[in-house]
């Protein structure tokens, strides 16, 4: 039926069905991977795993976010937006239940797995909004970014619960998550009958501008992204490890881990607003990279005081990355540019992100403590400072 001649209750019903996909699909871009880091000393004891194992554990869907972010676009192509949505839940079902087999390897490639899915989720979702939202992009992009970081906290939050009354432990507590892809592959499975004219285009046009791989702003704007994911996944991976090893009940730990999550999402809220009232972002980069900084210096030389660290940890992270994914447009001329500059940064990004929390493990194995690895991470950060007050500027890759 031509949109023209749906009737009032006929287009809000499609605009109410079509946000809940939306949301449904925000609900499983993160809690699959976050859950991991409460039950990480878990799993590392069950499976004899060392400290830059466990990292690479942590890591490796980072590492599918930046190898296989690129491919998304051609995978929905080839298969239509709303098929290749479909079949990213069901590769990331997949890799939840295979994840959580007592089968040599099977963790492993599980992981893989579920990487694979969520980098192609991270990349179609937005196209999705753009098509079913083309009036509503930031109110949606809002509402699912909040989504999926509520349901994160919420999985860390419950996740320990889970393993410590459960006879399977660590292996039920992540294979629960498969319910939730479960869910948004029922109610999205209406979407295949789409037609295949709701793809993602294919072509576009011809607009000349220069390659944010060879401008000096474009990698600074890259920088800034991948190191912004090193603070966040390096705290996701270990900051329960860490806490549970200085005392602090596993619970405790995961609930602590769930502040972080909750906290972040009204950083990114607020953070959203202050990056409109000016060209110019130096001031808030700074402000949140430092926020970071700090946080890992008193988890260093303060312990007592975790709860402020995570608290100031969520304020940075959280704002950070809001930041660093509206810098993909503020630096840019065009929309294609804006979309070459958003792909150089998340593939290297990510890549530097899934650095992070094998570097922090192996420098942990190394010194046989926490304090170099997290002294190291706060210099990191002072460098993600200063890269902040440059891609900060106000300036695009100029144009050719």
């Amino acid at each position: 039926m031509p949109a023209a001649t749906r009737t009032a209750p006929e287009r809000t019903a499609r605009f109410g069905f079509a946000f809940i996909g939306v949301l449904l699909i925000a609900v499983n871009l993160r809690v699959s991977f976050v859950s991991v880091g409460p039950v990480l000393a878990n799993i590392s004891s069950d499976l004899q795993l060392t400290s830059a194992a466990a990292g690479f554990l942590t890591g490796l869907p980072l590492i599918a976010f930046a190898v296989f972010s690129p491919v998304a676009p051609g995978f929905a192509a080839r298969l239509g937006l709303d098929r290749a949505l479909w079949f990213s839940l069901l590769i990331l079902a997949s890799g939840i239940v295979l994840r959580s087999l007592p089968v040599p390897g099977s963790i492993w490639a599980g992981t893989a797995m579920i990487g694979l899915a969520i980098a192609f989720l991270n990349v179609l979702l937005p196209s999705l909004v753009k098509r079913d939202f083309p009036t509503k992009v930031s109110q949606v992009t809002g509402s699912y970014t909040a989504t999926q970081a509520a349901f994160a906290a919420i999985g860390a939050a419950v996740v320990v619960p889970v393993a410590q009354t459960s006879p399977a432990g660590w292996r039920l507590a992540l294979g629960i998550w498969v319910g939730l892809a479960l869910i948004a592959m029922a109610v999205l499975l209406p979407w295949l009958r789409r037609r295949a004219s709701g793809t993602v285009p294919t072509t576009t046009p011809a607009i000349a501008y220069r390659s944010p791989w060879a401008s000096a702003l474009g990698w600074q704007v890259t920088l800034f992204m991948g190191l912004q994911s090193i603070a966040f996944y390096v705290l996701m991976a270990w900051l329960p490890t860490i806490e549970q090893s200085r005392g602090v009940p596993a619970s405790t730990a995961g609930f602590h881990l769930s502040i972080f999550l909750l906290v972040s999402v009204f950083a990114s809220l607020a953070t959203g607003g202050l990056l409109h009232r000016g060209s110019d972002q130096r001031l808030v980069s700074f402000g949140s990279s430092a926020l970071t900084f700090a946080t890992f210096l008193g988890l260093a030389v303060a312990p007592d005081l975790t709860l402020v660290w995570v608290l100031f940890g969520a304020l940075g992270c959280g704002s950070l990355i809001v930041i660093a994914l509206s810098l993909f447009s503020l630096r840019t001329v065009n929309y294609p540019q804006a979309a070459a500059l958003s792909g150089m940064a998340q593939s290297v990004g990510y890549g530097l992100g899934a650095a992070g929390p094998v570097i922090f493990g192996g420098l942990r194995d190394l010194s046989g403590g926490w304090t170099l690895p997290l002294l190291v991470t706060a210099g990191i950060m002072a460098l993600l400072a200063v890269t902040g007050v440059l891609a900060g500027r106000d300036r695009v890759i100029a144009g050719d």
